[in-house]
Parts: structure tokens; sequence; C-alpha cells
């Protein structure tokens, strides 16, 4: 094919010549640019990448990096001192808040020790503090202020007053008054083989028994009313720690028996039979039932055959009860 020949193909095929080159050129143009757009995408993703590690390390360092607080120790009353203040010796706002708190309810530190219960202070931290602690006079106890009189009060008025007879004079007011209190209150202890009449004794009189004060001579005579009297000493066992040894010192007269106070089974009402100390409460009502079933009681043995009246009992009770 010579030259005359390729230039009539191309003139024949030149509409498809200028389309493949078109296509060729766009083709071109297509490929240059999303080379382009992938050049960017992968820079664009770099720079945020080392953006956001940047901004990472300095919030790290931000973090971590916390500017120390100047702490500067100096005297301070923590009644009075203020915010600053206490910041400035190194509390935490916590613990100021709370310290303002604690006054604000009328709390009152009258002595460094009390600052020492503040929440959250280490003892490292109240050691540090300690010898800057001042605690003023209005918030002192007053004891401790106004509690010491002069010593010329106490002698007469007169700072050269006789210290010596003034504390002889106190003494032997006292012992007067130690003296009469004993006298009184704690009268002489009968001798070992004296006896005293435990049912015509009162308080003060059983109060000389050995072993026996106030308290137990009270409950003496207390169960002594409530039983109508004793009838032997044994009964007095029955009181609660009552002191086995003080036996020896007591005496039952002989007609003690006679003169016992009686309890009428008969008319006796449920309350009064109760307060008894040995007719139970089921005892009381049996007996009730009983009268109410089948008339007046005779003697304590028509009462055998209830349940609680066991032989012991009525043995026991036999001196206090009348028909």
């Amino acid at each position: 094919m010579n030259i005359l020949d390729i230039i009539y193909v191309v003139k024949q095929d030149r509409p498809r010549l200028i389309a493949l080159i078109i296509v060729v050129v766009v083709a071109g143009a297509i490929y240059m640019l999303r080379h382009e757009d992938v050049d960017e995408g992968v820079t664009g993703q770099d720079t945020e990448a080392v953006a956001t590690s940047t901004a990472a390390k300095k919030d790290k360092q931000e973090y971590y990096a916390v500017a120390e607080q100047e702490i500067k120790l100096q005297q301070f009353d923590p009644n009075t001192a203020d915010s600053t203040l206490l910041l400035g010796l190194g509390l935490q706002p916590w613990q100021v808040r709370s310290i303002y708190r604690y006054r604000a309810k009328g709390g009152v530190y009258t002595c460094p020790e009390d600052f020492a219960r503040l929440y959250g202070l280490s003892a490292k931290k109240y050691r540090e503090l300690l010898p800057y602690i001042i605690i003023g006079d209005d918030y002192c106890p007053a004891a401790d202020v106004y509690g010491s009189r002069p010593r010329h009060a106490y002698y007469g008025g007169t700072a050269g007053g006789n210290q010596q007879a003034y504390y002889a004079q106190r003494q032997a007011k006292r012992d007067s008054i130690a003296k009469a209190n004993n006298a009184t209150s704690y009268p002489a202890k009968i001798r070992h083989g004296e006896t005293l009449a435990v049912n015509a004794a009162d308080t003060t009189t059983l109060c000389r028994i050995p072993g026996i004060g106030p308290y137990f001579a009270r409950r003496i005579a207390r169960y002594r009313e409530r039983l109508g009297g004793f009838v032997s000493k044994t009964q007095l066992l029955e009181i609660e720690d009552f002191p086995e040894s003080a036996l020896e010192y007591m005496a039952i007269e002989p007609d003690a028996a006679a003169k016992v106070t009686r309890l009428n089974l008969n008319k006796a009402t449920n309350e009064q039979l109760r307060r008894h100390p040995y007719i139970t409460f089921v005892m009381a009502r049996q007996i009730c039932d009983y009268r109410r079933m089948k008339g007046k009681i005779t003697d304590l043995t028509d009462l055998r055959l209830l349940p609680a009246f066991t032989p012991e009992t009525i043995e026991k009770l036999r001196p206090y009860v009348e028909y």
C-alpha cells in the first residue's frame, strides 16, 4: 500500500479516527482525574491522622501536667479563716466547703485536735498544719479562760489571807458533813451473835444487819408487806440475789404465824389474790372459778384437785389464807 492508498483510507475513515482520538483523550483525562483524587485522599487522611495524634498528645500532656497548687503555710484559726487562706494551706476545695458547712451549723473548733476530724485530712497533712493552728480565746472553753479564780478570793478576800487556816477550816467542814451522813445513812452494824426481829424492823434498822444496805432493806420491807409477814427466815431467800450470809443476823418471832396478815379466799377479788407472791394468775382464776361453781372454800384441801395447787404450794400458802 502506497502513500496514496493511506491518504485515501484516512479520508474515508476520518469520522472513526476522530471518534477514536476523542475516546483516547477522554480516557486519559478520566485516568488523570482519578489519580489526583486518590493522592489528595491519601494526603488528607495522613494530615487528619497527624492532627488527631497531635491533639491526643496535647490533651495527654494537659491531663497529666496539672499545675501544682502553691502552698503557703501560715497561722490560721479554723473558726474564722476564709476560703482563700484555707486553699492556700493546701486543703482541697471540698474540704474547705466541709469546714464552712460545719461552722454554719454552729460547729466550733475548741482545740487543734478538733481540726484533725476534718473529713479526708491525712495524718501527714495534719502534722504539717498543726504548728500553724491558732484557736482564738473566743472559741476556747470558758473553763480554760475564766476557770481560775484569784487566790485572795479563797482566803477571806485579801491576798494576804492565811492559806493553811482556810484549808483546815474547809477540811473540818467536810469531816463534819461526812460524819453526819454516816450517822444517818449508814448506822452501825450489829456484832456477830446479835439478831434483829425482821418482821418488826424498819428499813433503817435493817441496814444495821451486815450485808444489808438501803437497797435490800427496801426490798425486804416490800416483800414483807406483800406476803403479810415472814414466818420463816428462808423466805428471805426468795428475794432475788439476797445475801444468804445475812440470815444469821435475823430472827423470826415465835408468834409470827399468828401475826401475819391473812387473805380471805372467799372474799378477795381476782386482783387481790394475784398480788400475793404465792398466788399466780392461773391460781387466782381457778379460785374464782371454784367459788362460782362450787361455793365457799372451807379449807385449802378443797383446791387440791386443781392443777395449779400442788401439795407444796398448799403448804406454803396455808399460813397466809383464811376462809
